[in-house]
């Protein structure tokens, strides 16, 4: 009897340790695994918004996904996340849209030095747009947050308070930056951020036509003593999924990405947003740098300046069959809203 009890035992021990293992087999059956490309170093904020998508993912799926991130290019570069996304190199990316000049060609728009005061109106602006305006050449992915930096303003060692200030002065930028410089008559030149620490030291360049952030992060408040606000271009992202990948995915994961779009995005401008301010006021409170606010007349007379910038878009855009003035109109809409609806949060 006692052999009997013993036998017994042991295949309730077997049957039950079986249904364990396949508990646990089928739940990891149905985790989900996604990897996430980007570009820039982990510390930059489009790394701290994938993080932060990341994390909001994986606890509203309650652990079903799982976002393994890739910062630095160590998966893929600016250049080929697109394509890299597309042919499932990576599930998802960071795709910049001025990488790329012409491949998105109405969303370039959003990047058009209209005087964006900061990137939460702009990514509400942006979201909206590609919303209303389901582009072609975002058809191929699914688009899961969209976001932009901040405006460029200028970043200078003497103070800049007028065009004539301006007349000449060397500004390190990006490629987006030239033309804006160039209409406003001051000497762009383009170069990595890795570059510009040296090139300011030597003189090369007397300043930097980028988003404030960079007073603090690269220190260069340090070396630009002063920071005149123009509020000109902005630089746009997208996250993106590979569509396949996008398809195979459960319809209850599938919500809750939808569900985050918006918010996430938004979320992604405050945090920039308020990371500008907190570079501001550490600048100030260490190299007492010191915030230029253009006269009025003035601000209209740069932004005027640099209205061919928009004019070229406009007419290259209708060009190409797409519908631009429609889509710039919706453009400055969409900012007067925001700018009034959020400055009314504050």
């Amino acid at each position: 009897m006692r052999k009997k009890c013993s036998i017994l035992s042991v295949g309730l021990a077997v049957m039950a340790l079986f249904a364990v293992l396949m508990g646990s087999a089928k739940l990891h059956a149905q985790s989900i695994t996604l990897t996430y490309a980007n570009f820039p170093p982990a510390s930059t904020f489009p790394c701290v918004q994938m993080e932060k998508w990341k994390t909001e993912v994986e606890l509203r799926t309650a652990g079903t996904v799982n976002i393994k991130t890739f910062p630095g290019s160590t998966l893929l570069g600016a250049k080929n996340m697109m394509d890299g996304v597309i042919d499932g190199v990576a599930d998802i990316g960071v795709v910049v849209f001025a990488y790329q000049p012409g491949r998105f060609p109405l969303m370039e728009g959003v990047d058009l030095p209209i005087g964006f005061s900061g990137a939460k109106v702009a990514n509400a602006v942006l979201f909206d747009l590609y919303k209303k305006y389901n582009p072609k050449s975002l058809s191929k992915v699914k688009v899961l947050a969209l976001f932009t930096a901040p405006p460029a303003n200028i970043m200078s060692k003497k103070p800049i308070k007028n065009l004539d200030d301006l007349k000449g002065y060397e500004l390190r930028c990006t490629g987006a930056g030239v033309k804006p410089l160039k209409l406003l008559g001051a000497v762009p030149v383009a170069m990595p951020m890795s570059e510009t620490p040296e090139a300011l030291q030597k003189g090369i360049v007397k300043g930097i036509f980028s988003s404030l952030d960079i007073l603090k992060d690269f220190n260069f408040a340090e070396s630009c003593r002063y920071a005149t606000i123009c509020n000109m271009q902005t630089t746009s992202f997208a996250v993106v999924m590979n569509k396949k990948k996008w398809e195979s995915l459960p319809d209850k994961v599938k919500k809750v990405m939808d569900d985050l779009a918006r918010e996430h995005s938004l979320w992604t401008g405050e945090y920039i947003d308020q990371h500008v301010k907190e570079s501001v006021a550490w600048s100030k409170e260490k190299y007492k740098e010191e915030i230029i606010q253009l006269s009025d007349s003035e601000y209209k007379l740069w932004h005027k300046k640099v209205e061919p910038i928009k004019d070229e878009w406009l007419k290259k855009t209708a060009a190409k069959g797409l519908p631009a003035k429609q889509f710039f109109e919706d453009l400055m809409a969409l900012k007067a809203k925001y700018e009034k609806e959020f400055a009314q949060n504050k």
